[in-house]
């Protein structure tokens, strides 16, 4: 009998064997997406302490009031531009993109070109 394919477990993989890689400090922290059906959520992680620096929603008040649908490429994009916008505040301006296991396309992409272009280098 074939094992039923599930994607989530697949996404999970992949993401564990970036996260191999992938390290976040003090001087360039990693840029965490992640993406359920209904929201997506950014954040800056230090890995080396395992603190969460800054982070950003769909769920934040700010972009709730600025959109109707907060799972598409419309709100993906203000939370690029958002967690950008904290993450200068607080004096970081390289990062590590870690995408969750999710390929680089849609809302991801979107999150990602925003952040670029509010000033994140990655």
């Amino acid at each position: 009998m074939l094992k039923q394919r599930n994607k989530n477990e697949e996404r999970k993989k992949r993401h564990m064997r970036t996260r191999q890689k992938l390290t976040g400090t003090p001087e360039r922290p990693r840029l965490n997406v992640y993406r359920s059906l209904e929201h997506i959520y950014a954040q800056v992680i230090d890995d080396t302490v395992g603190n969460t620096i800054v982070s950003a929603s769909t769920l934040d008040k700010e972009i709730k009031e600025k959109v109707d649908n907060t799972s598409n490429k419309e709100a993906a994009k203000l939370v690029g531009e958002l967690v950008a916008k904290r993450a200068q505040e607080k004096g970081i301006s390289q990062v590590i993109f870690d995408r969750g296991g999710h390929i680089y396309h849609g809302r991801i992409k979107e999150l990602a070109d925003s952040a670029r272009e509010a000033g994140l280098k990655f």
